[in-house]
């Protein structure tokens, strides 16, 4: 029946969703900006990317490929996994940055990056990830949404997450309309992630150790003045990068 399959997409959405918010919780605090930060446009614990990338890697992973050669199967299975991937992920940036003037992440600093959105760096992790599932995740996830199609009574907490998530949804898009705004009539891209490091920091100076994780825009100031903060650091860093670009135009050596 249609309305089991429904049901355990959604599932696999939510336990994708899940386990991704908690590995970029733990990268953020342990690699980027080192300090405990909620990652991603949403304020509940799931992202939805993660959410749509493990349908859609569960789905390839059943793909029939027989080419007669078990390797050459799983290498090019992995491979179509990994592409889309990073189009999945390329269609996310795109849709925030070019509909919403919001950057949710930044690859600009990455060699061979596109727009910023993506890179050949994170393309590899990808497929490192697909490689993962398809060996390690891709039975024990079959044998998971098995047991929720045979449990259907489940779908009752499922539907209860799934209500919370629309809610947060509603909240966090209306929260992008004043972004939005504020973007368009200054003319930049606001970097979310830099938004909450900077609402963070600044909690912090005021010795507040409750840096607002779960609502970080409900500390401090105005929104508008925490969107403010933000445009004259990116003014800042731009106006560096120009007289270092003038600088070495105005050097001829070094142009050589």
């Amino acid at each position: 029946m249609w309305y089991k399959y429904f049901l355990a997409g959604v599932f696999l959405f939510f336990v994708g969703a899940i386990i991704g918010w908690c590995i970029e919780v733990l990268f953020r605090r342990f690699f980027s900006a080192k300090k405990w930060i909620n990652p991603g446009f949403l304020t509940g614990p799931y992202l939805p990317l993660y959410g749509f990338g493990t349908v859609g890697l569960f789905a390839l992973s059943q793909l029939p490929v027989n080419t007669g050669m078990p390797a050459l199967d799983a290498i090019l299975v992995i491979l179509i996994m990994g592409v889309a991937m990073t189009l999945i992920e390329y269609i996310a940036g795109l849709i925030f940055i070019k509909g919403m003037k919001i950057r949710l992440w930044d690859y600009s600093k990455q060699w061979g990056n596109i727009q910023g959105i993506i890179c050949p760096l994170f393309s590899f992790f990808w497929l490192v990830v697909a490689a993962v599932f398809y060996f390690l995740l891709s039975e024990p996830l079959l044998a998971l949404t098995d047991w929720f199609e045979n449990n259907i009574s489940f779908a009752f907490f499922v539907g209860i997450v799934l209500g919370v998530f629309i809610v947060d949804m509603a909240h966090s898009f209306d929260l992008s309309a004043r972004i939005r705004r504020f973007a368009k009539e200054h003319e930049v891209v606001v970097h979310f992630e830099k938004l909450k490091e900077t609402i963070y920091d600044k909690v912090k100076e005021v010795g507040d150790k409750h840096p607002g994780f779960i609502l970080p825009f409900k500390r401090l100031e105005s929104l508008k003045d925490q969107l403010t903060a933000v445009k004259e650091k990116f003014s800042s860093a731009t106006a560096a990068k120009s007289r270092k670009s003038s600088e070495k135009d105005d050097n001829p050596k070094e142009n050589k």
